[in-house]
């Protein structure tokens, strides 16, 4: 099956594999986000602001919190945005140097770890999320890694994915991050049943792609979070293409389960989804409120605002 082209930027030596932590990381970021048109004509979604930093910045700061090393991002037209903002801008640098702008200058230099490597995987046509991880397996070499959708932001005081790996260490399987939702939504997420409903993390029983609500056996669904095994590739290869010609990941985590054990993480945090509109703005506004430095004139504006809706 095509897995598409690859090409890497490596921003500094990594360190030596070690098999106490997940080195990869895989972000999925081919989709056209329709969405959100026509701002996203030219421009990623990944690349839409949530304060000051695009959604790929936040995705790509939890992958490296949880011991990410190595990102890949299967990319798609109208993505070279996405490899321009983690390409190093000296002449950038130095020009805010030279006009006083220290701070910004190092928030620039932050943004990538020397150590990380950033490998761009083209996806040749748009055949699905399961097919997107597929065009990694080249990248991963055989080890455990994450996925992390960016439009899935969560902000937690320990990073959702740093969470997962624990349980990852913990369990030796697959992990996907979950969270209930409204039962008149469960046909927007891939849902599972658990073997204990109340437990932080159990083993998945069953996982089924967005069931209608009369349907479902639970309402707990799978959110933009996954630490897979590398076996997830060869039941990839084998599934069916499912609606709309695509390969779904969910079909694949089904397959995988007939070999290996998959666990439910319910991770601790607020998800913000990010993919829709009314997401966003709850995410903008919730992140402005946090800043460290825009959130106490930004709360007492809204204040002001709260006062005019009266």
């Amino acid at each position: 099956m095509e897995s598409g082209s690859i090409h890497s930027t490596r921003h500094g030596r990594a360190p030596m594999a070690d098999n106490r932590h997940i080195r990869t990381a895989v972000f999925p970021v081919a989709g056209r986000g329709t969405r959100f048109l026509p701002a996203t004509k030219a421009s990623p979604k990944e690349m839409l602001p949530i304060v000051d930093r695009p959604l790929i910045q936040y995705a790509v700061d939890e992958a490296l919190a949880a011991g990410a090393e190595r990102l890949v991002f299967i990319t798609g037209a109208s993505k070279r945005a996405i490899e321009d903002h983690f390409d190093r801008d000296d002449e950038l640098q130095r020009l805010l140097e030279s006009q006083g702008k220290t701070e910004l200058a190092e928030q620039l230099k932050r943004m990538l770890p020397s150590y990380a490597t950033c490998i761009y995987i083209r996806q040749p046509a748009p055949l699905g999320l399961g097919h997107a991880v597929l065009c990694a397996r080249a990248a991963i070499n055989h080890e455990p890694f994450f996925v992390h959708l960016a439009d899935d932001l969560i902000a937690a005081d320990v990073p959702c994915l740093k969470q997962m790996a624990g349980s990852f260490e913990q369990h030796g399987g697959s992990v996907l991050g979950v969270e209930e939702v409204a039962r008149r939504d469960t046909d927007k997420y891939g849902i599972v049943e658990v073997e204990d409903a109340r437990s932080t993390v159990s083993r998945i029983h069953g996982i089924v792609e967005k069931p209608k609500p009369d349907v479902a056996r639970s309402t707990l669904a799978v959110v933009g979070r996954y630490v897979l095994t590398p076996r997830i590739f060869t039941e990839l290869e084998r599934v069916e293409k499912g609606s709309g010609a695509e390969i779904q990941l969910t079909d694949g985590i089904a397959a995988l389960m007939r070999h290996e054990s998959v666990f439910a993480h319910r991770f601790t945090g607020r998800r913000f989804d990010c993919g829709s509109k009314l997401g966003y703005l709850q995410a903008t506004v919730e992140m402005s409120l946090a800043h460290p430095v825009l959130g106490d004139d930004f709360r007492a504006y809204l204040k002001g605002v709260a006062g005019r809706l009266d």
